[in-house]
């Protein structure tokens, strides 16, 4: 291994946030160490896949909430540097189930603490806790220090709770602790059980299932979304300042849950028309007039935070960090990355790697690609013409079939961006 490598102690490894952040530090040669609840979750995760590529990463099965277990574990990793990311983080659950959010999401932070205290790593180990804009319920406009926090369900109030235990151990014992408030941050790895997941999944089962409709409830909520992959290299850079200090992490731009679908659907080709208000309204194909959204009170929340909007300043002048991705590169690349997914599931040769995109694709700035409504062109006329059109191998063409639409890729082609049309023979056309 190297004994000057850095060793990262991660509880919440298996979410979202846990999968960037490892593949970050990895990246930058840390031993990490995983905190995972139980195999299943491990088995499910994208950590799972990582394992098979190196040997630096190690899980350890256990629950934050057992303090013997977690003060056990710090005492015997004895790591650089902690990332609590493990919470119970879905707002509406916390409050059907408030008495395990706190467990988790505050008591939890504080056996931490506390086993780097009872360790004596108080000069060694380093601790970011993950803070969230809920903690504001709503007022992000002007300041956004913990003066104005005002949280709104009982997720908000335990990351209150973990924010202090966190700013208390670093004025209390000299320890390098810090709190990231970080704003809305998603990817293709969301949990299901989150809105933004949530739609990109609905309208992917609509494009295999035009019966399918999906239910949502506050479409008028603004959050400020940006992408994990950037927010983790925040965290990490949080971690290397020259001092503890709490900071807000957010893109400084807000969208509706609405703008989200209608992006998401507009991707594949479908504008998406509302009619009726309140409970009562819904969201149509404008084309074909089929049921897209409706809307169920049951997935209100009882206090409903309207809106959140990061001011990011700080974080640009203390880390000269920045959000990367902007919202319609975000909803991009998790709609391509469900509707692949999907594609995957069904099994077949054409679900190879289907996706449409607005613009660049992930990391790759070679990949573009364009939503085709074809009417019943087959797989091979489709990769045989734009082969001759784009000059390319025939398998660099994956072709996805919908019930009513076709997704086309074209892996690295220059010119595929300003394609306007596809002449597939002399009698139809394909508009792009």
């Amino acid at each position: 291994m190297g004994e000057d490598r850095k060793i990262a102690f991660i509880t919440g490894i298996t979410g979202q946030d846990g999968y960037y952040l490892s593949t970050l530090l990895l990246s930058k040669g840390y031993v990490v160490h995983g905190l995972v609840r139980n195999r299943s979750e491990f088995e499910k995760s994208r950590i799972h896949q990582i394992t098979a590529t190196t040997d630096r990463l190690f899980l350890h099965l256990g629950d934050l909430t057992d303090a013997l277990l977690v003060t056990s574990k710090m005492g015997e990793i004895r790591p650089d540097e902690v990332y609590n990311l493990a919470a119970q983080s879905h707002v509406r659950v916390s409050f059907d189930q408030p008495l395990h959010t706190a467990d988790t999401t505050a008591i939890g932070t504080l056996i931490l603490l506390e086993a780097i205290k009872i360790n004596n790593l108080t000069t060694k180990t380093k601790f970011y806790q993950a803070s969230s804009s809920e903690m504001f319920g709503g007022k992000t406009v002007g300041e956004q220090t913990e003066a104005t926090f005002h949280p709104r369900s009982p997720y908000a109030v335990s990351k209150v709770a973990a924010y202090w235990y966190t700013k208390c151990y670093r004025e209390s014992y000299n320890m390098f602790a810090v709190n990231g408030i970080l704003f809305n941050h998603e990817s293709p790895e969301r949990g299901v059980e989150f809105v933004t997941r949530k739609i990109v999944r609905g309208v992917s089962a609509h494009f295999y299932n035009p019966n399918e409709v999906m239910k949502l409830g506050n479409l008028d909520a603004f959050r400020d979304w940006g992408h994990a992959r950037d927010y983790t290299e925040a965290m990490w850079l949080l971690m290397q300042h020259n001092k503890p200090i709490d900071l807000v992490i957010g893109t400084g731009d807000t969208h509706t849950v609405r703008e989200f679908v209608e992006l998401s659907y507009a991707i594949c080709g479908i504008k998406i028309k509302w009619t009726g208000k309140g409970v009562n309204e819904i969201g149509v194909d404008s084309e074909t007039q089929k049921l897209l959204v409706s809307i169920d009170p049951t997935l209100f929340r009882p206090n409903e935070v309207e809106f959140l909007l990061a001011d990011p300043t700080q974080a640009k002048t203390e880390l000269n960090w920045k959000a990367r991705t902007t919202f319609q590169e975000l909803v991009t690349e998790m709609m391509v990355s469900e509707i692949y997914r999907d594609a995957k599931n069904l099994g077949g040769d054409m679900a190879i790697k289907p996706v449409k995109c607005v613009a660049n694709v992930g990391a790759d700035p070679k990949i573009f690609t364009r939503m085709v409504k074809l009417k019943s062109l087959g797989e091979n006329s489709i990769r045989s013409e734009l082969s001759k059109f784009c000059n390319l191998n025939v398998n660099d063409i994956y072709v996805c079939q919908g019930t009513t639409r076709q997704l086309v890729h074209v892996a690295s082609v220059k010119d595929f961006n300003t394609m306007t049309h596809l002449e597939v023979n002399p009698k139809t056309t394909a508009k792009l």
